[in-house]
């Protein structure tokens, strides 16, 4: 792989060139130090000469430079996050594969988010003058376009899902910035300034709000950042750098958690809720997995049944350390319904559990899922008639599993 050549590639001709890297069997530490770190790099230290060296200025208030260590420390940083940041983003874009009908692919997925984040770092060289600053920002909104091109072709799934697909992925790449953005500001030694402002403002404003309302659900999670912020602060003042490190872990992943950290069950733990039999049918395969890096955990138990004509997959997972997007999802009341000549769907609260579902009418596949607690998610999809695969997860014991959402909390 020559580098210049899938640069100029991927970012000119990323229809013919998507095809070409998904056939591609490049293994992850040639990826990770033969493409992500060069060009991560060239972000890095751009952003270094453009804050430390070139300095900005502010209307009226005159030309400001960052001090050379502060931009040294912060350069590093980006460039570890950015890294970081691939390793979470693939990690997201294969779990969420099934859900868009896609085909789930470690190897796949880090290769759609290398490849979608190419040119953001790229045109990161334009930080070295901070005035073009929104050139860098134009370089990683084109990111998205081949993101939304890449997923269909590595991933698998259909063209029309791409746009719900990338539109998911984007939201956790939001976040995603937003809580490194904050990291950052915060080792700059400024990111407590906001904190405090808010935190003044708050203390005054004296509202109070029903603590297991959306608006109380968001001033707890406020709350929780805060104590992170804190906490990132204190790593930044001590010197040492690997507690800078995980306190801005900890910080991803109290996000990520919406606003508390969770450690998913244990693959002991799920399995007892795939059982032997589903939906009438034996079963034929099982497997169970807990994976993701420290903090930043997710587990699943799944199983396969069938026999001559029929066949259906179940999957039970527990979120973990990623229940904050799926509690954001049940705070903001998503819902919705489609349907077409091929088949129907619909997302609804029941019994204030988020449920989903898809009937074919082409004598396809058909899919029901429950999000119990705002952590677990129960699946099956199958060739069986719909209301056999809701009473096949009924039967699976969803109270059980539903009251162990506290189990791993760390609050």
């Amino acid at each position: 792989m020559n580098l210049v050549e899938r640069v100029k590639n991927i970012c000119i001709t990323p229809k013919t060139e998507w095809p070409v890297i998904a056939a591609e069997t490049t293994p992850t530490a040639g990826l990770i130090t033969g493409y992500v770190a060069p060009l991560a790099a060239i972000a890095a230290v751009s952003g270094f000469i453009g804050g430390s060296i070139i300095g900005y200025s502010v209307p009226f208030l005159g030309h400001f430079r960052m001090p050379v260590l502060n931009g040294l420390s912060m350069a590093i940083f980006h460039f570890v996050m950015a890294i970081v940041a691939v390793f979470l983003i693939s990690f997201i874009i294969n779990a969420l594969a099934p859900s868009f009908g896609g085909e789930k692919s470690k190897e796949q997925s880090l290769k759609v988010a290398v490849y979608a984040f190419t040119p953001g770092w790229i045109a990161g060289v334009f930080n070295i003058i901070p005035a073009l600053g929104l050139l860098a920002v134009l370089g990683s909104l084109y990111g998205l376009y081949l993101l939304y091109l890449g997923l269909p072709r590595l991933m698998k799934c259909p063209e029309d899902k791409a746009i719900g697909y990338t539109a998911v992925v984007v939201i956790c790449a939001i976040v995603l910035s937003v809580v490194i953005g904050a990291a950052a500001a915060a080792m700059g030694g400024i990111g407590m300034m906001g904190a405090g402002a808010m935190s003044g403002a708050s203390s005054h404003a004296n509202v109070a709000f029903d603590k297991d309302s959306p608006m109380g659900k968001l001033d707890d999670f406020g709350k929780k950042m805060e104590e992170s912020n804190k906490k990132m602060e204190a790593a930044r003042k001590s010197g040492d750098t690997n507690a800078q490190m995980q306190a801005s872990m900890e910080a991803l992943g109290t996000v990520m958690g919406g606003g508390k950290r969770v450690e998913p069950l244990g693959i002991d733990q799920l399995k007892p809720f795939v059982p032997e039999t589903f939906a009438g049918l034996p079963k034929k395969s099982s497997n169970a997995e807990k994976n993701g890096m420290s903090g930043l955990m997710v587990s699943t138990a799944q199983a396969t049944y069938g026999d001559d004509s029929k066949h259906v997959s179940l999957e039970v997972s527990d979120t973990g350390s990623m229940s904050g997007l799926m509690g954001l999802a049940g705070w903001v009341g998503v819902q919705g319904e489609k349907d077409n000549d091929s088949y129907s769907e619909k997302t609804q609260k029941v019994n204030g559990r988020l449920m989903h579902e898809k009937l074919s009418k082409t004598r396809g596949a058909n899919e029901f899922a429950v999000v119990l607690g705002d952590r677990f998610i129960v699946s099956a999809k199958g060739n069986v008639d719909l209301d056999t695969l809701k009473s096949a997860v009924a039967s699976v014991d969803l109270a059980k599993l539903e009251a162990m959402k506290d189990v791993g909390v760390q609050k």
